[in-house]
């Protein structure tokens, strides 16, 4: 359990609108009903009529709905403004090879940028560059590119180095890796945390929570079915989900469009694609989605079935919940799935 400052301390942040204490904790108003940031610009209520939460998820579950002025289930930014001109830089010249010196020159503390890396991405911002340049090899190669000019173009001294290096990425010999599908990854910020989006040149295949404990699992199964490599970056079909996850969470979206790539056994495949049915705003038990794959006896296969969907919100799992009304089974929390049922019912065309 996270703890938190004492009261007394949280109650001046929140009067005084301290940004420095932003994601620590949030503030529910008794009297209105709703909880916010503690830069909220509404006016504050007295000290008796306020409790504080560690997390949004917290104080969702304490019966508070988000403030709409300040809107506290909204992502902050993916990038905090110390690094945009970092992320300028880099998409400009993702050939060029940052030492700590340099990053000192342009006003970048090394540590704070590695430990962003490490936090954000899982690894460090050396890693996340190479990654970055190798993505573009293998693109090369996969268009029918030299090996060797396309090793020294991507800066690697040495061919030897530059087969290992895919080697290790793609889990196949560099002359073999044209033939292998190349998954990019990229985080989308969603009001119920960051999302990991992935998707090959055909369609989305990942759609999942970040904090999911199952998420490497679902990748490491992703690999066998499409016998892929994976590296971070973004196309044109994570910018199309990014752009409709951001029109289903204000409520504006009617139905989504991006392209969905699942593979699975015949079974899991028939349940999404039955899942994929469930008109928005209306949810299903597992024993109607049994009767509706054809197998009523398979109430419990239908459930994994359901757990092993890994484009969550697309492919609508959450709209599958007991057969007394209860909500179970959410791989991204019970809390995320109450969430979207609600936003769903409140936001019908």
């Amino acid at each position: 359990m996270t703890t938190l400052p004492d009261k007394r301390t949280m109650y001046n942040a929140l009067l005084n609108r301290d940004k420095s204490f932003e994601g620590i904790f949030y503030t529910g108003v008794k009297t209105t009903g709703v909880f916010c940031r503690t830069s909220c610009p509404a006016k504050k209520p007295e000290f008796s009529n306020v409790e504080f939460f560690a997390s949004t998820k917290d104080a969702l579950l304490a019966g508070f709905r988000p403030c709409k002025r300040c809107s506290p289930m909204s992502p902050l930014g993916s990038i905090p403004d110390w690094l945009n001109d970092l992320f300028d830089k880099i998409e400009k010249d993702i050939y060029r090879k940052w030492k700590d010196w340099e990053l000192r020159e342009n006003n970048f503390d090394p540590y704070r940028v590695r430990r962003w890396f490490k936090t954000n991405h899982g690894i460090t911002f050396h890693a996340y560059l190479r990654t970055l340049r190798l993505g573009k090899a293998i693109g090369r190669l996969k268009h029918g590119d030299n090996i060797t000019q396309t090793a020294f173009d991507h800066g690697y001294e040495s061919l030897s180095g530059f087969r290992e290096a895919i080697k290790r990425i793609t889990g196949v010999p560099a002359a073999e890796s044209k033939n292998q599908t190349t998954v990019y990854l990229n985080r989308i910020l969603t009001p119920l945390g960051p999302m990991l989006a992935g998707a090959t040149n055909q369609g989305i295949c990942l759609l999942e929570f970040m904090d999911r404990r199952m998420l490497n699992t679902q990748i490491k199964i992703l690999s066998k079915r499409l016998k892929c490599s994976f590296i971070p970056g973004s196309n044109k079909f994570i910018d199309q989900i990014a752009k409709e996850l951001k029109e289903y969470f204000k409520g504006t979206l009617e139905h989504f469009e991006t392209p969905l790539i699942f593979r699975g056994t015949n079974f899991q495949e028939s349940v999404w694609k039955n899942l994929l049915k469930i008109p928005k705003g209306e949810t299903i038990s597992y024993e109607e989605l049994a009767l509706r794959v054809g197998n009523p006896a398979a109430v419990r296969a239908v459930g994994k079935a359901n757990g092993d969907n890994r484009i969550a919100i697309v492919i609508p799992c959450h709209r599958v919940i007991g057969k007394d009304g209860n909500l179970t089974g959410y791989g991204g929390g019970l809390w995320r799935k109450k969430f979207l049922i609600e936003l769903e019912k409140n936001n019908l065309n």
